[in-house]
């Protein structure tokens, strides 16, 4: 037996369906639970006791008449003179706390203690801890930073004080202080194109210059490694080997050998004497991506796909380390005198500082979010930027404390270089390069080269750069298959090219 199913119009439906929500959803879940007045004091007074337990005996001052003189809702005891005048309490040869049963004498005199106001204002108007201090003391650049942006709150310290010895208000809790600022950057002179050198096959991926300053090196992807002439740009030497892609070249100051590395999983030394291979590094287990040289032991740092780098040992060919840690493709890598001697960057988003000896991991910096593919070091200060797709950063060795971002070169960077006048490069995928001032972060000059006649606008991209060693010439590798060398604009004045910056209010990201 079947029930005949009652029909209703829509608009009834629709009408049963709208008080049914209505019905369900009118209690407000979302409302936070009523406040138990007895859990919240019993919570406030543990929290009191955690946080304050050391000061929670310190005489407070009873400016209101509603309160009991004799102790506060914690149960600490004011030492109240028997007058019970709450304006003064019978002290110790100093402030804090009294000495019990000390008699009043003319050494142990009566001291005014600073209002409620008084002391608030006070906390509000400290400058920071000592501790803070030192821990944002970096290099002489940074410092000149903080001592810019700290400027108000010294300002402010001697007007604190006397805020508390005369009591105060609670109105002058309001201290005028002047916003931290960027300090003005300093001005260098724009770089333009000066030379366009061409004859790889292939991208272009390294870049060396030898430390007479007299030709550099570049390696390609057409498998070569050239030798080209600094001055004229001219090509002195080719030399072949590689089974692939050359990624990284480094000249050797201590002899005549140069160093090549390659997506052949092949690191082979040269004698520049022969023009032949006379060393290979047997060890790596994937592409080498990148290697440098320690400028004063004789050993050869390499970075590989295979999450690795290796340390070997020049003469004997011996892998002295394998400095593993890194979870991804470790793509730069710098070594230098002082400790650390040598850092990472990697796919993994990470750089590291490793301890050469021990062959260990000193500190792991994560604070980039993307792959870090490039890496600088400052030749004079004890510091160095890393570079990748989310922002540029500047760290202090030894231990990698981060000094600040430099924003804006929204490109995935795959090479970076800086010069002792305080000029940093960072090179893009996009082809893009930018010029930075160091001690500041202000991005003084952009470039975008136009590719060699006959390539895509696509085939623009920054492989490597740095500067030669008398640092006026800029060498980009590009993947355009060019070389192009930048020198600075010797016409250009402040004047005519002045740097477009307003003081603005310093946003450091803290991460």
């Amino acid at each position: 037996m079947t029930e005949d199913v009652q029909k209703h119009s829509v608009h009834t439906l629709v009408f049963r369906s709208l008080k049914r929500s209505h019905d369900m959803f009118v209690a407000d879940h979302a409302k936070p639970v009523a406040l138990d007045e007895t859990s919240h004091k019993v919570k406030m007074a543990a929290k009191l006791r955690a946080d304050y337990g050391a000061i929670l005996h310190m005489p407070v001052l009873k400016e209101g008449k509603d309160r009991t003189p004799g102790s506060d809702m914690h149960g600490s005891k004011n030492y109240t003179q028997p007058a019970d005048d709450p304006e003064y309490l019978i002290t110790g040869t100093h402030a804090y706390p009294s000495g019990p049963g000390l008699a009043l004498t003319a050494d142990t005199q009566t001291h005014r203690n600073p209002s409620e106001g008084g002391v608030q204002t006070m906390a509000l108007a400290l400058p920071p801890s000592q501790a803070r201090l030192d821990a944002s003391r970096t290099s002489a650049g940074v410092a000149d930073i903080h001592r810019h942006a700290g400027g108000g709150e010294r300002a402010s310290h001697s007007h604190a004080m006397s805020l508390l010895e005369g009591g105060g208000t609670k109105n002058s809790a309001l201290v005028a202080r002047k916003a931290p600022t960027m300090p003005k950057p300093q001005w260098h002179a724009p770089w333009k194109l000066f030379r366009v050198i061409s004859g790889h096959l292939g991208w272009v991926r390294s870049i060396a210059v030898e430390p007479g300053n007299q030709w550099f090196v570049t390696g390609a992807g057409d498998r070569t490694i050239k030798i080209w002439d600094l001055a004229s740009g001219k090509l002195k030497l080719s030399l072949t080997g590689h089974i692939s892609t050359v990624r990284g070249v480094a000249v050797s100051t201590r002899s005549p050998y140069l160093f090549s590395c390659g997506e052949d999983k092949q690191v082979k030394c040269w004698d520049l004497e022969y023009n032949k291979v006379i060393r290979h590094y047997h060890g790596h287990l994937s592409a080498v991506y990148d290697l440098d040289l320690h400028p004063t032991i004789d050993v050869l740092v390499t970075c590989s796909r295979d999450a690795t780098a290796r340390v070997w040992d020049i003469r004997s060919k011996a892998n002295v380390h394998t400095l593993s840690g890194h979870t991804n493709t470790v793509a730069t890598v710098r070594c230098q005198a002082a400790e650390p001697q040598i850092i990472t960057g990697s796919h993994d988003s990470t750089i590291r500082l490793w301890d050469l000896i021990a062959g260990k991991t000193r500190a792991t910096l994560t604070n980039h979010k993307k792959s870090v593919r490039a890496l600088a070091l400052h030749p004079r200060q004890y510091t160095f930027a890393s570079g990748s797709a989310d922002n540029i950063k500047q760290w202090t060795f030894p231990d990698g404390n981060f000094i600040q971002n430099l924003s804006g070169h929204n490109a995935i960077i795959n090479a970076m270089a800086v010069n002792s006048d305080g000029v940093l490069v960072s090179g893009a995928d996009n082809g893009t390069i930018h010029l930075w001032d160091w001690r500041t972060g202000y991005n003084f000059q952009r470039i975008h080269a136009a590719v060699q006649p006959g390539s895509l606008d696509s085939e623009s991209g920054i492989f490597a750069c740095l500067f030669d060693n008398s640092e006026s010439r800029l060498i980009t590798a590009e993947a355009d298959k060019t070389i192009k060398v930048y020198k600075e604009d010797e016409t250009a004045t402040e004047e005519s090219h002045p740097i477009n910056w307003k003081p603005e209010i310093l946003k450091r990201k803290r991460f």
